[in-house]
């Protein structure tokens, strides 16, 4: 009786509650019906989680910068993406003039295969053919990202470090823009082929095909997050920065150096958002303008959802939005795979609807 009194109780306090249980039950026990019958190969569900693990971490690790950035500066940053897309083209730009510099003028390499540049494959830049052009692209993705981050926070940002919110959040579009038709002006406005996949090699580990492009990126991806854990836990600096988060004003008082916990906070934010820009690139194979632009709204959800201001739920937000979007595809098929990201976002507002704060509470917001 208690039991049944308990059932009647959420079911006429949390009716949304009830219904999210019943359908995930539902979801459970059809997927365990495809896996032990003919629907669903273990090796083809082992693929989806690993594909929504790669892009789960690259857009945790995107999504760092962007918690950092609200919660010690207090605005969300939209050209946060633009640093992403600037932090692949700068990183691709001379992983290519590097790899093909013996062969190939600097000018078309440079712009990354465009006009009259050579094609992807005549480079041949991959990790394993060319892993000294990746990694010398990787550092100047992180350097050159780091650089605009902090030129425009000197530029725009610290003029008007005492705005609201809403104030810096409109300045932010203004730049993003800018700074996403720079790159028109210097590349190009369309979409371009950058890797040569047929030189990457794969690895068949139970029935999971894996390249060493997705395992490079989920290295350099665990390699970053566990370095920005230490940073705050175990540094100085790092506490310094969870004292802004937790209190500006009285962070202050105490001496903590604000500007300089501002300035690190947009090296690490634009360091590893050009980081994650260079190997989205290393793993879809193309690159284009609005690169960051178009994964900024998933950026974001990841943040909202993990708790806004929290580093570790923006990690553990992506890694929900990257399994959520490759495990739908079980049940989107055909026509109805367009509908992944839909279902990312869904998620989304249902952990909303029952916790609003997100999952690890970040920063309450207005």
């Amino acid at each position: 009786m208690e039991l049944y009194a308990r059932g009647r109780h959420l079911l006429r306090d949390q009716p949304g509650l009830v219904v999210v249980a019943v359908a995930t039950l539902l979801l459970v026990g059809d997927l365990l019906g495809k896996l032990l019958g003919d629907g669903l190969t273990a090796a083809r569900f082992g693929g989806f989680v690993w594909d929504g693990l790669v892009i789960g971490l690259l857009i945790g690790l995107a999504g760092i910068g962007l918690s950092l950035t609200y919660s010690i500066l207090g605005f969300a940053n939209f050209a946060h993406g633009d640093y992403i897309s600037w932090g692949a083209f700068s990183g691709w730009a001379v992983a290519y003039l590097l790899a093909g510099i013996d062969r190939y003028a600097a000018g078309g390499l440079l712009l990354i295969g465009a006009g009259d540049g050579p094609a992807p494959g005549d480079v041949g830049v991959s990790i394993t053919n060319t892993p000294l052009s990746i990694v010398a692209g990787l550092v100047v993705a992180v350097g050159f990202t780091v650089g605009i981050s902090l030129l425009i926070d000197r530029a725009v940002y610290r003029p008007i470090r005492d705005a609201d919110g809403i104030t810096l959040l409109i300045a932010s579009i203004g730049v993003a823009f800018a700074l996403r038709y720079l790159i028109v002006f210097f590349f190009y406005s369309g979409r371009q082929g950058v890797t040569d996949i047929s030189r990457v090699p794969s690895y068949d580990i139970g029935g999971v095909v894996i390249n060493a492009h997705e395992l490079t990126i989920v290295v350099i991806a665990l390699v970053l997050m566990v370095g920005v854990h230490l940073l705050l836990q175990r540094s100085k600096l790092g506490k310094a920065m969870r004292a802004m988060a937790d209190n500006r004003d009285l962070a202050q008082v105490t001496g903590i150096p604000v500007e300089g916990v501002i300035r690190t906070t947009w090296i690490l934010g634009g360091g590893l958002a050009g980081a994650a820009g260079y190997l989205v690139v290393l793993t879809q194979g193309t690159i284009a303008y609005d690169l960051g632009w178009l994964l900024l709204l998933l950026i974001f959800a990841a943040v909202i959802m993990g708790g806004i201001g929290s580093v570790y739920g923006a990690i553990v937000g992506g890694l929900v939005i990257g399994l959520a979007s490759r495990l739908s595809l079980i049940w989107l098929t055909g026509d109805l795979s367009s509908f992944a990201e839909p279902v990312a976002f869904g998620l989304m507002i249902f952990v909303l609807l029952f916790r609003p704060e997100g999952i690890f509470g970040g920063v309450s917001t207005a």
